[in-house]
């Protein structure tokens, strides 16, 4: 007897997507961290996401002796960035003539196992071009270059129009240099919280190779396991990946990042159905969640490097 499309949808969720998942974030060098460092959070329901921001100092404080009148004065220094839910989901389709042509029990698992691992590729793809992007597509979170900049609107909170919450942003620069990459670092650096990661295109990062001499050229050998190359930077890893856009150079704090997935739309699976005016069954695969930070002023970027 031939497997049912129910038998199938039972072995894609137990077989084929716990893999799904891990490809997903094991793809790329920013989602791989997200997960290992633990800034890709599962986050409860509400209509948007909001993350408390503390921005000023309470004025009502000083020195005092005796019976002094102490200030009662209240200021206003917690805020809210506000995220919007953003929604994204990829199909897995089973034509009837594919059905047919991959005809056989063991055939067929094969078949939608192929098709699963196409659909991975595809959500991985979206989730990395989001996680980059500059805010042109609505729909989509907002990725780093909305984020790590000095003019957009993060959250729900303008960057022009309050100094505390604009990235370090280096437009200027054209050619990597270490007295570049110090002077960023420096600028980031506040006590005793400096940039945990620096992400560059490969043209940056094999310009920045080149600048070290052999006995600087060392490596995370935690990015490493996860099959990346890197060296490092103060003692951070300098690493790049392929969705990074061109020209650009970003020195993140990534205790002030988080990606978020609604802990029941996570790489949710949808069974096999079929439409009523197509031959065709289709699955389904969701993602719900945001992007966001709450310190932009804790990242910094270079956005325009030839070299």
């Amino acid at each position: 007897m031939a497997l049912t499309y129910d038998q199938i949808s039972a072995i894609t969720e137990k077989k084929f997507m716990p893999k799904l998942v891990d490809n997903v974030f094991d793809s790329d060098v920013l989602l791989q961290r997200a997960k290992k460092k633990g800034w890709y959070k599962k986050l409860d329901g509400g209509t948007s996401v909001i993350m408390p921001l503390s921005y000023a100092q309470n004025t009502a404080t000083g020195w005092y002796a005796g019976a002094d009148t102490l200030s009662t004065t209240d200021n206003e220094q917690i805020t809210g960035a506000e995220y919007a839910w953003k929604q994204l989901y990829v199909n897995i389709t089973i034509s009837r003539r594919d059905e047919l042509v991959n005809s056989g029990d063991a055939q067929i698992v094969n078949f939608v196992k192929s098709k699963t691992q196409l659909a991975e590729k595809t959500i991985t793809d979206q989730l990395q071009d989001a996680l980059y992007n500059a805010g042109t597509d609505a729909k989509a979170v907002a990725g780093l270059r909305v984020i790590v900049d000095s003019g957009n609107t993060v959250g729900g909170i303008a960057q022009g129009t309050y100094s505390w919450w604009q990235s370090q942003e280096d437009s200027s620069t054209t050619t990597l240099a270490l007295s570049g990459l110090q002077t960023l670092d420096t600028a980031l650096t506040i006590n005793n919280e400096s940039p945990t990661v620096w992400l560059g295109t490969r043209a940056i990062y094999n310009r920045y190779y080149a600048l070290l001499q052999p006995q600087q050229r060392f490596t995370d050998s935690e990015t490493a396991k996860g099959g990346f190359q890197s060296l490092m930077f103060n003692g951070k890893p300098f690493v790049f990946g392929s969705k990074v856009p061109a020209s650009h150079l970003f020195a993140l704090n990534e205790s002030y990042l988080t990606l978020g997935a609604h802990k029941d739309e996570d790489m949710r699976f949808e069974p096999f159905q079929k439409p009523i005016n197509q031959n065709v069954k289709v699955a389904k695969v969701y993602w719900m969640g945001i992007f966001g930070t709450d310190n932009c002023r804790m990242h910094g970027k270079m956005s325009a490097l030839t070299a």
